[in-house]
């Protein structure tokens, strides 16, 4: 079954990349490339629901932080699996992205890894 895959990444080579090398890993991943919080959250008001979320922290005009939040305060979205994706290495941001998300991978990440940490959460959440 297809997987959706939404990258929210205000750098453009970043989406790319991980966009690019996901789908040449697993052809069961269709990853939707979006440049920030705001376009992130007119794609979801449009009744589509991704499998997951890779969601950058620091992105102008909303933060990462600040779309988690909105993600979470709807009810039709909270249970989307966030993962945070970002280049941002200070241990308030980890500790804070591991309790709030369901991973926090730090930039730059290899796609192998990014890969086999979305694979854990989508047989996390089936398991369940």
């Amino acid at each position: 079954m297809v997987k959706t895959i939404l990258i929210v990444d205000d750098e453009p080579s970043v989406a790319y990349t991980v966009k690019t090398g996901l789908e040449c890993m697993d052809d069961q991943y269709n990853v939707i490339a979006l440049s920030g919080g705001k376009e992130c959250l007119q794609y979801l008001k449009k009744n589509q629901k991704p499998d997951i979320i890779l969601l950058d922290v620091m992105m102008p005009e909303m933060t990462g932080w600040e779309t988690y939040d909105k993600i979470k305060e709807n009810s039709s979205w909270s249970d989307i699996p966030i993962i945070f994706l970002t280049a941002r290495t200070d241990e308030i941001a980890r500790k804070a992205g591991n309790f709030l998300a369901e991973d926090y991978i730090e930039k730059p990440a290899k796609i192998p890894d990014i890969k086999q940490r979305i694979d854990n959460i989508f047989e996390t959440k089936a398991s369940k």
